[in-house]
């Protein structure tokens, strides 16, 4: 079943192509929420109110771009504002104020991170490093967007992604790989 088929039936109500639209995106989106939301639990409801989001506004769905980019945008959307509820968004500086803290451990092509840990060390991040850097690095927001989305100015979202790709580079070094 394409993905117009599928949101076509979940439009005229067919609970079977409901179930089978959130099997479709559910891990995926699940991943992106963990992304932004520490505690799994939170992830998780977050993951339910994006989707009870999702089947309202599916008639506005305009067959226009990626469906899964579509449905990912709510999620993040979603996540955010689970992440301002539950997790002061409060832009970190801490660390940073001798500039010898922004020193990198370079990067090798050995460098091999699993999923679960690459996870733990965004989750281990600032709550405003960690959402500049989900949405620039891994979710394509442009600086004007990310300011927008989270009523910042376009150079602190450029500090803070700076700032947390210094820290995560930081983080991780031979030590902290299981090769």
């Amino acid at each position: 079943m394409t993905d117009a088929d599928l949101i076509a039936a979940c439009l005229r109500g067919d609970p079977r192509a409901q179930r089978q639209l959130y099997n479709q995106f559910a891990g995926l989106m699940l991943t992106v929420c963990r992304r932004y939301l520490k505690r799994p639990e939170d992830a998780e409801e977050a993951l339910l109110l994006g989707f009870a989001k999702v089947f309202q506004a599916l008639p506005t769905f305009r067959q226009e771009g990626s469906f899964e980019g579509w449905v990912r945008r709510i999620m993040v959307n979603q996540a955010l504002m689970e992440l301002r509820r539950r997790e002061p968004l409060t832009l970190s500086f801490e660390d940073f104020a001798q500039p010898e803290n922004l020193a990198a451990t370079p990067a090798t092509a050995d460098t091999q991170l699993q999923a679960e840990e690459l996870l733990a060390l965004l989750q281990a991040l600032p709550a405003g490093y960690r959402t500049v850097f989900n949405l620039y690095a891994l979710e394509g927001y442009s600086h004007p967007e990310i300011a927008e989305l989270l009523g910042i100015t376009e150079g602190t979202s450029k500090s803070q992604l700076s700032k947390a790709r210094a820290l995560l580079q930081r983080r991780i070094s031979p030590s902290t790989i299981n090769s």
